[in-house]
């Protein structure tokens, strides 16, 4: 062989291997996904979730990120709980020590999350410095501050308590929970974690009806003392916690007059006679417990037809009922193992 077809053939040989370098690297390129819509993002909890653009609504209208949260700060404990159920713990949140108190242990929040403040009151420089991709707060408590929040992150602000007309605090809170799912990138997780509270009602309703307490009527109350006087919430049937026993076949026969928005009615023990052939479920503080002081020689709750035959049931003290889907949860338990010991 001649020395210039040698040379022709070393020449065809170094292109052929240069094209070969060239179409892998634009391959490596392409599975690497940098595109907006393939790639991803690790959040603070050490979860990979898929990035880009989140067009979100809440009680405003439109909110846009960039890609899903990773550092969230929360100002309300239904949001909390929310983000916790999701797998998620927020780099701060309002009023620490008070969740501990109030929102069951089952959401339970991690000690190095930042108190950042009072829920109707945060500290906003503390906000600031904990530099989130993202706020959560409640319409109720934030209106005032509603703009300078924007001007720390995107905020997602709800409305817990819907109005008149609108749908009832059960599926606000399906809706806001499903927002936030959406916002941190964890919609597979959200929808199973209402999956899974599905099940957990056919189950407990199937204890109950086992028990002979399928169907049961009742009235809700979260008791408590105001001025030395006993005081009582009475729930109504657009609240979550009546909604949520709808779901395991109870049936609520606290009805007001009135549409409440908050999803109770306040009264005292002189409303009771007029429901007092249902079954009386209740809610106390240990250090408050109504039943046991004020009204421990109250001639009208003594002569109540549930009292005398001994129908009253008594929840955890624990038991968060303005909560989301792990508070829904708790109130079923607590409810089933009372109705059913």
């Amino acid at each position: 062989m001649n020395k210039r077809l040698m040379g022709l053939i070393m020449v065809i040989v170094v292109m052929l291997v240069a094209a070969g370098c060239g179409s892998n690297t634009t391959n490596s390129s392409a599975a690497e996904g940098t595109t907006t819509e393939n790639a991803t993002a690790t959040n603070t909890n050490g979860d990979t979730a898929a990035a880009g653009p989140i067009v979100l609504k809440d009680a405003k209208g439109e909110v846009k990120l960039d890609k899903p949260a990773q550092k969230v700060i929360v100002l309300e404990w239904t949001f909390t709980e929310d983000v916790i159920a999701l797998g998620v713990q927020p780099v701060g949140n309002a009023d620490n020590a008070q969740y501990k108190l109030y929102v069951t242990s089952e959401a339970p929040l991690d000690a190095n999350v930042t108190d950042v403040g009072m829920r109707d009151a945060p500290n906003l420089e503390t906000i600031a410095a904990l530099k989130p991709d993202l706020i959560i707060a409640n319409t109720d408590s934030h209106e005032a501050i509603y703009d300078q929040l924007k001007g720390i992150a995107p905020t997602l602000i709800f409305s817990l308590y819907p109005l008149e007309g609108e749908s009832n605090q059960y599926d606000q809170m399906e809706e806001v929970f499903k927002t936030i799912a959406a916002a941190v990138g964890k919609t597979e997780e959200g929808t199973k974690v209402l999956a899974d509270l599905d099940a957990h009602y056919a189950d407990a309703k199937a204890k109950l009806d086992a028990a002979g307490k399928g169907g049961l009527n009742y009235v809700l109350t979260q008791a408590y003392s105001y001025q030395n006087a006993a005081t009582m919430r009475l729930f109504t049937d657009n609240s979550l916690a009546v909604q949520t026993l709808d779901r395991i076949g109870l049936k609520n026969d606290w009805k007001s007059e009135n549409f409440e928005v908050y999803g109770f009615s306040t009264s005292t023990v002189e409303a009771l006679p007029a429901v007092q052939d249902t079954n009386l479920i209740y809610i106390v503080q240990k250090d408050d417990d109504i039943f046991s002081n004020e009204l421990k020689d109250n001639s009208v709750w003594n002569g109540l037809t549930f009292v005398k035959e001994k129908r009253t049931y008594g929840l955890d003290s624990a038991t968060w009922v303005f909560g989301g889907p792990i508070s829904s949860k708790v109130i079923v338990d607590e409810v089933v193992n009372t109705l059913t010991k």
